[in-house]
C-alpha cells in the first residue's frame, strides 16, 4: 500500500484540527434519516479530541450548486454530533468569512466547531485557492476522513492539504487498507459482482478486473447492456445504447485466456411493469421480447453466480443485481448476499460498497457485519478499485 501520513504521525496537542468529514447523509424535512456516515467518522473525532486538540469539522450536504439552500443546511446534524461526542458543538452559519474565523480563534482544546455546508460556496467544487486559503486559516492541522469524496478535486479535499500539515483519518485509512487488498495481492479467485445504470462509471472497473481478476458477474442495467450487445432483444429494459460497442469489445477481450471471465445472465425475471399485478416470468434471454422488461436475473444465472462465489477467495460487490426496491424483484440479490456471507464465513475476503447495496441491506434487514469490510464510498470505491488515482489521496502522500 502507498504510504500516507496517518493520525499516528500528527502532533495535535493544543492545536486546532480541521477535519474534512463525509457527512452527506439522507435527510427529509430537516431530519437526518441515517447517521451511519457520521458514526463512521466518530473514532477519528474522538481521537482528535483525546489528543487535547480543538476540533473544527467541515463537510457538505447534497448539491446546492454554490448557493445557500435551506434543505441542505448542516445545522440538523449538530444535535447528533453533540449526542455522539457527549459535548456541545458550536455551529458557524458559513464555512468562510468573519464568523467561522472568530469562532475558530476562540476555540479551546477539547471544544468542537461545525461549519455550514461547504457546497454553499461555488469555490468548493471549483477548487478555488482563495476558499482553500480561508479554510486553512482556521486551523493548524488538516485531517481527511471523507473517503466518499476522495475522487473529487475540490478545495476542501485537495486545496487545503497544500497549505497545512495533512493526515489521513481512521475511516479513510481503513478504506484504503481494505480496498488495497483487492489491488495489491488478492486472495484468489478474485470475483467482482457489479451492477448499476451508468456504464461509463463501471467500465474502468471491469477493465481493471479483466486484467487482474478471475470472474466478473454482471447484474442490473449493465447486464442488460451486455445482453443487448450479444444481439438479444431486451424488450423495454433499461440499458445503455451508447455502450453496446464497448460491451462487445470487453466480451471479446475476456475471451483471451489470461483474462477474467465476464458472466452475462443466461435467463432473467421479466414483467411488463413493476406493479404486483403484472405477470412475472423467468425466461431465457433469447425469449425476451415486446413489452417485457428485465427486472432481476433468473434462477439459472443465480445458481451459476452462487457457484462462482462459493469458490472465491476475494469478493467485491457493488450494486444489487435486480430492481431490489420492489420485493418480488429482490430475490436474486438476496441469494447473492447469502452466498457472499456464507463464503465469508468459510474464509473468503468480502468487500461491499455503493449506496444501493447498503440500502438493500437496510431495507431487507440483511446484516452488513456478515462481510469483511463495508466501504462508505460508491463512486470513490469504484474509482479506487478501478485503478484510478484519487486526487484527495494523492494530496495526502508523504
Amino acid at each position: 500500500m502507498t504510504t500516507y501520513a496517518t493520525l499516528e504521525d500528527a502532533k495535535m496537542q493544543g492545536k486546532k484540527v480541521l477535519l474534512r468529514a463525509g457527512f452527506d447523509v439522507p435527510m427529509e424535512k430537516g431530519k437526518v434519516m441515517d447517521t451511519e456516515r457520521i458514526e463512521a467518522v466518530l473514532p477519528t473525532m474522538k481521537y482528535i479530541l483525546g489528543q487535547v486538540a480543538a476540533l473544527i469539522i467541515m463537510s457538505h450536504q447534497g448539491r446546492p450548486k454554490g448557493k445557500p439552500v435551506p434543505e441542505f443546511s448542516q445545522k440538523p446534524l449538530v444535535p447528533i454530533l453533540e449526542k455522539l461526542l457527549g459535548k456541545k458543538v458550536a455551529f458557524a452559519a458559513s464555512c468562510r468569512g468573519k464568523e467561522p474565523l472568530a469562532l475558530a480563534k476562540a476555540l479551546k482544546p477539547g471544544e468542537v466547531l461545525f461549519l455550514e455546508n461547504l457546497r454553499y460556496e461555488p469555490g468548493e467544487e471549483k477548487n478555488d485557492p482563495a476558499l482553500a486559503k480561508e479554510l486553512a486559516a482556521l486551523a493548524d492541522i488538516y485531517v481527511n476522513d471523507a473517503f466518499t469524496n476522495c475522487h473529487r478535486n475540490h478545495a476542501s479535499m485537495t486545496g487545503v492539504p497544500k497549505l497545512l500539515p495533512s493526515f489521513m483519518g481512521l475511516q479513510l485509512q481503513k478504506e484504503v487498507e481494505n480496498l488495497s487488498r483487492v489491488i495489491d495481492d488478492p486472495k484468489r479467485p478474485l470475483v467482482l459482482i457489479i451492477s448499476g445504470a451508468k456504464m461509463e462509471t463501471k467500465v474502468p472497473v471491469v477493465e481493471q478486473f479483466l486484467a487482474k481478476g478471475d470472474d466478473i458477474l454482471l447484474g442490473g442495467c449493465i447486464a442488460n447492456t451486455f445482453i443487448a450487445a450479444r444481439g438479444f432483444d431486451v424488450g423495454t429494459s433499461k440499458y445503455d445504447e451508447t455502450a453496446l460497442e464497448k460491451a462487445q469489445e470487453l466480451m471479446l477481450e475476456a475471451e483471451k485466456t489470461e483474462k477474467a471471465d465476464i458472466h452475462v445472465p443466461r435467463d432473467a425475471v421479466v414483467a411488463s411493469s413493476t406493479e404486483d399485478t403484472a405477470q412475472k416470468l423467468d425466461l431465457p434471454v433469447e425469449d425476451i421480447e415486446g413489452d417485457m422488461s428485465i427486472l432481476d436475473i433468473g434462477k439459472v444465472t443465480v445458481e451459476r453466480y452462487r457457484k462462482t462465489i462459493e469458490k472465491a477467495g476475494t469478493i467485491v460487490w457493488n450494486g444489487p443485481v435486480g430492481y431490489y426496491e420492489v420485493n418480488r424483484f429482490s430475490h436474486a440479490t438476496k441469494r447473492i448476499a447469502e452466498a457472499i456471507a456464507e463464503a465469508t464465513k468459510k474464509g473468503a475476503i468480502s468487500i461491499v460498497g455503493g449506496g444501493d447495496t447498503i440500502d438493500f441491506h437496510e431495507r431487507y434487514h440483511y446484516p452488513l457485519d456478515a462481510y469483511t469490510f463495508v466501504s462508505t464510498g460508491g463512486g470513490a470505491m469504484l474509482e479506487f478499485i478501478g485503478g484510478k488515482k484519487l486526487p484527495a489521496l494523492e494530496a495526502l502522500k508523504r
